[in-house]
């Protein structure tokens, strides 16, 4: 299961409280303070790992705890400080605090790693001062954790244009494919190896009108596309289920610019899917002098002039 968003609870350690001690022995009237300092409480890290691929540990695991310092001790024993937790998360997830909506840390390259929670200072033994003191509270956040997928391209389009069949041919993904809409329920990742780059590919769940204000599933997906560079943009040139081509090209651009106006300006190589199909030449030659920009036809589903739709993704990038 894709999961790309959690909402978590996280607390450091408390530091260990110093500790009130008198050394005493037969040459000594009066004691000697020797009382250590407490240990520092633990630090809650999280760290960018790549083996990691959805947010789906947090749905169940909400609450990480920092365990809290040692108490110091006489004979100037300091307590020990307690061991730092890791919360390992996939790269591209966003750190945002709850309570005030700033982003803390944008975790996109493997092992990075932010300090959210800062485990609480030892307390002060009374070998220092007079009077010993408590250990400081550690931080306590609510946070919310936001995955944005880290791909080169995303592939945008209605559903059924044929998402899943085009990536299933030029990567190594294996996504579901069927004859039915929404087939793609979460984003797939894919390798794609072209003559002199390799790339990776994203293929989103299709966009319907109204998907920018929460129409469908592809409004949920649609922030995975702010990392990506290039777009492809996959029209059903024959018509499926009496659907127009331009106004479906027209349709999906309008959701992008409304959703946002940095995604609607990233290059698009659009391409025209399913020339295997009659009626799609017709449509295509309309289709060109409407839209005026190159297209790229292809049938995904033959495997047909699939090399320079590659090409020409690699050249954008």
């Amino acid at each position: 299961m894709f999961i790309d968003s959690a909402k978590i609870i996280v607390r450091a350690g408390s530091g260990g409280r110093g500790c009130k001690s008198l050394y005493r022995d037969k040459y000594q009237r009066k004691g000697k303070p020797d009382g250590g300092d407490g240990g520092k409480g633990a630090d809650i890290i999280f760290r960018a790992d790549h083996n990691l691929l959805t947010l789906l540990d947090f749905q169940h695991h909400r609450h990480f705890f920092g365990a809290h310092g040692g108490h110091g001790s006489g004979n100037h024993k300091k307590g020990r400080a307690a061991e730092d937790v890791i919360v390992r998360v996939p790269m591209g997830t966003t750190i945002q605090d709850a309570a005030t909506g700033s982003v803390l840390r944008d975790l996109s390259q493997d092992g990075q790693e932010v300090i959210i929670a800062k485990g609480g200072k030892g307390g002060i033994g009374n070998c220092h001062r007079e009077e010993p003191t408590p250990g400081e509270p550690g931080e306590e956040r609510t946070i919310i954790l936001d995955l944005k997928l880290l791909a080169d391209v995303g592939v945008v389009g209605f559903p059924n244009a044929g998402k899943s069949t085009l990536i299933t041919a030029i990567s190594n993904a294996r996504p579901k494919i069927a004859a039915y809409p929404f087939t793609t329920m979460g984003p797939v990742l894919g390798v794609v190896n072209a003559t002199h780059k390799k790339f990776v590919i994203a293929d989103l769940p299709g966009l319907i009108e109204g998907a920018s204000e929460g129409r469908g599933l592809g409004d949920k997906f649609l922030k995975h596309l702010e990392r990506t560079s290039v777009l492809i943009h996959l029209v059903d040139m024959a018509g499926f289920e009496g659907r127009d081509p331009v106004d479906d090209y027209k349709k999906i651009n309008l959701e992008l610019k409304n959703y946002s106006k940095d995604i609607y300006k990233k290059p698009q190589v659009i391409c025209a899917n399913k020339m295997d199909i009659a009626g799609s030449v017709e449509n295509l030659k309309r289709f060109k002098r409407v839209v005026k920009k190159p297209v790229y036809p292809i049938s995904a589903l033959e495997k047909t002039n699939l090399v320079e739709l590659i090409d020409a993704v690699a050249k954008k990038l």
